[in-house]
């Protein structure tokens, strides 16, 4: 039977949505047990969270100043100590994950299977390929460790009302001290996190400047929605990268996406193939974007999103 530990990504004492959705490709797999495991200073507050979640049997809370931040070099060998015994150890597609699962597939001598999005069998998945043009199905050796990405896009999360234990755990292993935390650079915003977010507007080259792009941050406001961008607004300069949606940005998979002056190159479209409710507003009638579009609007997109903002209101 299969087993899988989930390493758990999260910020500031809060876990990550990705991780629930961890949880619901291990369930795919109909695993004996689905655990958690949590790295961090002080885990308490995280493993109680993780605790939480629905198909969780238990979480494992290792403490350790020197994961006080997310650093891969560093928590890569301690979960490839702690993986003994397992089938699967799976981590977020994010940020986090593409960092530090590739480190612990390393250390356990296995290729690591990327953005898996479907469940075959214990060791078949299916995964994107070609920016998501392709569905590709692969198959891990039954006889070793896997260590995988889940494409949180193509999951939904877990839900609440678990009731996992929690149990600590020290791990004795020698920790690398080559790569050290100098500090992190993000964007301070009151608006939802682009990558959890249930609705997102984002903005492209059609916008016109970064001083234009207060449109879409007004109606972003008024939906109470994330800010996403195309990677051509992002060279253009009008928003810092880290608002970038797409193949060389983030993969989203919100109920509502709304894509204003955004003409709808392939990669961009591979960050939202997953999303609910596609929304299109560009003057080019004939714009890509409108062939995968819900709801379009041809129009002059400074006219039509004062209108939207007043009828919000």
């Amino acid at each position: 039977m299969s087993k899988v530990l989930i390493v758990a990504e999260h910020l500031n004492g809060k876990l990550n949505a990705a991780t629930a959705k961890c949880v619901s490709a291990a369930q795919a797999l109909s695993p004996e047990a689905i655990d958690i495991l949590v790295l961090a200073a002080d885990p308490a507050s995280i493993a109680a969270e993780a605790a939480q979640i629905a198909g969780v049997a238990k979480v494992i809370a290792v403490a350790n100043v020197a994961n006080a931040n997310a650093i891969a070099q560093v928590q890569a060998p301690q979960v490839a100590a702690l993986a003994a015994g397992y089938s699967h150890v799976f981590g977020p597609s994010t940020t986090f994950g593409k960092d530090l699962m590739p480190c612990v597939a390393a250390l356990l001598g296995v290729a690591q299977v990327s953005d898996l999005m479907a469940v075959e069998g214990s060791h078949t998945f299916k995964r994107p390929i070609y920016a998501g043009n392709a569905i590709v199905t692969v198959e891990a050796p039954a006889s070793q460790t896997l260590v995988a990405t889940v494409r949180a896009a193509s999951w939904p999360e877990a839900g609440k009302g678990g009731n996992a234990s929690v149990e600590t755990a020290s791990v004795d292993v020698a920790l690398p001290s080559h790569t050290r935390y100098i500090g992190l650079a993000a964007g301070s915003s009151d608006r939802p996190d682009l990558q959890s977010a249930k609705r997102v507007v984002s903005g492209g080259r059609g916008v016109g400047s970064e001083e234009n792009f207060r449109v879409i941050y007004a109606l972003a406001d008024k939906l109470g929605a994330a800010v996403g961008a195309s990677r051509a607004a992002v060279d253009a300069g009008y928003v810092p990268n880290e608002l970038q949606v797409g193949q060389t940005g983030k993969i989203i998979s919100p109920e509502l996406y709304v894509a204003v002056g955004i003409s709808g190159a392939i990669q961009h479209l591979t960050g939202i193939k997953d999303a609910g409710t596609i929304v299109a507003i560009n003057k080019d009638g004939d714009a890509p974007i409108f062939e995968i579009a819900d709801i379009g609007l041809v129009g002059d997109l400074f006219t039509i999103l004062p209108e939207l903002e007043a009828a919000l209101a």
